[in-house]
């Protein structure tokens, strides 16, 4: 259960742009009916503010529902309109820490060709001529290794991943398929039976301010139990 004030989870705020934390366990946008997201604890946060005028808010990414990570909205559609072109022309920066009880190499770059089901809420690699699929491509390396009984090797890596591509659950996927699945991931490995929640964040965003064309970047410290322990976070 989400037990935060929205206020918390704001990094920075002007006219046109909010950068926040989101916690793992809340959407970003479109929740469960009865259930917070960002989206509309957001708003109603800017309402409170100033009473006289409806808020408009813009999503610009999002974040799966159990990744916690730094993340950008915007205040005018103007500014969702700069935010949107930078996005489509790769011009955000996002790296990821995650965790997994597996490691293949110090170093690599990975690349496969995901299809994704609706239905399912679910993406799987395919083969590159499968009608739909869609290339992706991560970077990752290793960072840090510790000890933990709870899972299968023993072990928790901690993984810096950097993303090439933006495709629906690519680091799940993918990490998964190369032998590496995340920790607490129940859906892309579901026989990990540490108990921990998922271990991925989106711990670094760049881009360029809408209106000032400022580089702003921005770092989080990964709050989840699966990153508990790590000396280099």
């Amino acid at each position: 259960m989400w037990n935060k004030k929205i206020e918390d989870c704001i990094l920075y705020e002007d006219k046109e742009i909010l950068v926040c934390h989101k916690p793992a366990g809340i959407a970003v946008q479109n929740s469960r009916i009865g259930s917070i997201d960002m989206e509309n604890a957001l708003k109603n946060y800017l309402y409170a503010k100033n009473c006289s005028n409806v808020p408009w808010l813009g999503v610009i990414h999002r974040l799966d529902l159990p990744v916690e990570g730094a993340i950008v909205f915007a205040k005018t559609s103007q500014a969702a309109a700069k935010l949107n072109q930078q996005l489509t022309n790769g011009g955000f920066g996002k790296i990821y820490l995650a965790v997994t009880d597996q490691c293949r190499s110090e170093k690599d770059t990975l690349t496969d060709y995901l299809l994704k089901d609706g239905r399912k809420n679910m993406s799987a690699v395919v083969s590159e001529k499968t009608k739909g699929a869609k290339k992706a491509i991560l970077e990752y390396e290793f960072i840090e290794k510790i000890p933990d009984e709870r899972t299968s090797s023993g072990f928790r890596y901690l993984i810096k991943i950097k993303l090439d591509t933006g495709r629906h659950h690519q680091i799940r996927v993918q990490m998964s398929h190369a032998g590496m699945p995340l920790i607490g991931d129940r859906k892309y490995n579901p026989t990990d039976e540490s108990g921990l929640s998922l271990g991925l964040c989106s711990c670094y965003l760049c881009f360029c301010h809408p209106k000032t064309n400022k580089k702003m970047e921005f770092s989080v410290k990964p709050e989840g139990a699966a990153f508990e322990g790590f000396s280099k976070l």
